[in-house]
């Protein structure tokens, strides 16, 4: 929603402005949402949240109910999420894990390990047999994996289909399988096959790369004359910042992969979204600090930016908001300045003409003073943004709603 809840606009009009900018999350918001995309899917496909997009801990916590597990992406992840929401099931993946990281995860038990290639399954083979108390580790490879009916065209933000640096080439599948089903590395456990190929996709694109990832899947289990218990077929579900209001299509999924995971019985699929979770929870308010006249246009200057919020300048996008207007009396002696027109881009306080939250935003009579609280701030937002730049104040954090409710 481009709105905020009732409870986030209340807690934003609450905050005096040196409490601003801050970031407000709706829990109860959150868990509503995700209790329903947990409802469309099938028992059959497991909800795991990628913890990249979103981890602070009372998101973690409040997504405890809802999902399977949680994916890590890096050691600090892996220590932060498994102290956050201690003894659940972790998955971990990502490019580039160095021998801490992977020693870290055997030591703290981790559930799955998403192979990116055949470097990384040979430490992980020498770590585990050192490591690991001679207890098996669930393999599950990552493959870079071709994608032919054009469902990733599209995309903007591919991980796979093409040359990138994520997951394994599928001409090293056989030699991979045969690493871990041959005897040669017995402390290890060919599970299943994971592929995340992009993001941004709508429901029908990912139901098609989720019946590719399995067909490949299942073909080359059958080439081996071995049994895959689990396939991963990634996140990326879409978010639409230029139309909050429209969502993913969480039923249409949940019955497509209802009828793939049918036509495979002995298959437990997995799904690992993490910004189609936590984005519509989130909200990152702030104060309009001067309005300003320049070559015909009108700029919003307001407290904070894009190194509290970078989503639009990675995206390249306008931040969807809804402006609060304040009904506080102007405190200070000299003229509060207003907008002279029916739109104005909103711009934060950096050195850099590149520090644009939203362009040409409908607001007339906007002043300073008034509050602007831009929404699908729930993920990828704080936690990939450059804080400290020019050293301004960091952000509040206000958590509304169940256990993470503050004061």
């Amino acid at each position: 929603m481009t709105h905020p809840t009732p409870a986030v606009s209340d807690r934003i009009h609450s905050l005096s402005p040196e409490e601003l900018p801050a970031y407000v999350y709706d829990l109860t918001a959150l868990q509503e949402h995700v209790a329903g995309v947990r409802a469309a899917l099938p028992d059959r496909v497991e909800l795991y949240y990628a913890a990249k997009a979103n981890p602070e801990p009372e998101i973690l916590a409040a997504l405890l109910p809802y999902v399977d597990g949680y994916e890590v992406s890096s050691g600090g992840e892996l220590a932060h999420v498994g102290k956050a929401v201690p003894g659940r099931p972790l998955a971990f993946g990502g490019p580039g894990k160095t021998p801490a990281e992977v020693i870290r995860a055997l030591e703290l038990g981790v559930e799955r390990f998403h192979v990116e290639s055949v470097y990384e399954l040979h430490m992980l083979a020498d770590l585990a047999a050192r490591h690991a108390d001679d207890r098996r580790i669930a393999v599950l490879p990552r493959f870079n994996l071709p994608v032919g009916d054009g469902s990733l065209d599209s995309v903007s933000l591919a991980m796979g289909g093409r040359p990138t640096p994520f997951g394994l080439d599928p001409d090293q599948a056989d030699e991979v399988v045969r690493l871990l089903t041959d005897g040669t590395y017995p402390q290890l456990e060919l599970r299943g096959v994971h592929a995340h190929l992009a993001s941004g996709l709508e429901a029908a694109e990912q139901l098609a790369v989720a019946t590719s990832i399995v067909t490949w899947s299942v073909e080359l289990a059958a080439r081996h004359g071995v049994t895959l218990h689990e396939i991963v077929v990634g996140g990326g579900m879409a978010v639409d910042y230029a139309e909050p209001e429209r969502r993913f299509d969480w039923a249409a999924y949940g019955a497509g992969l209802g009828r793939l995971a049918d036509a495979h019985p002995g298959l437990t699929l997995r799904i690992e979204p993490g910004r189609a979770l936590t984005a519509y929870c989130g909200w990152y308010a702030t104060e309009v600090l001067d309005v300003k006249h320049s070559h015909g246009e009108e700029f919003a200057v307001v407290r904070g930016g894009t190194h509290h919020l970078r989503t639009p300048a990675t995206k390249g996008h306008d931040q969807p908001c809804t402006v609060l207007p304040t009904d506080a009396p102007w405190p200070h002696p000299w003229p509060r300045s207003a907008a002279q027109g029916d739109k104005a881009t909103l711009t934060g306080q950096l050195c850099t003409p590149k520090d644009l939250l939203a362009r040409d935003v409908p607001a007339p009579g906007l002043r300073a003073g008034d509050r602007v609280a831009f929404s699908l701030c729930g993920a990828y937002a704080w936690n990939i943004s450059h804080h400290d730049f020019l050293m301004h104040p960091r952000p509040g954090f206000h958590f509304l709603g169940g256990a993470g409710e503050d004061s």
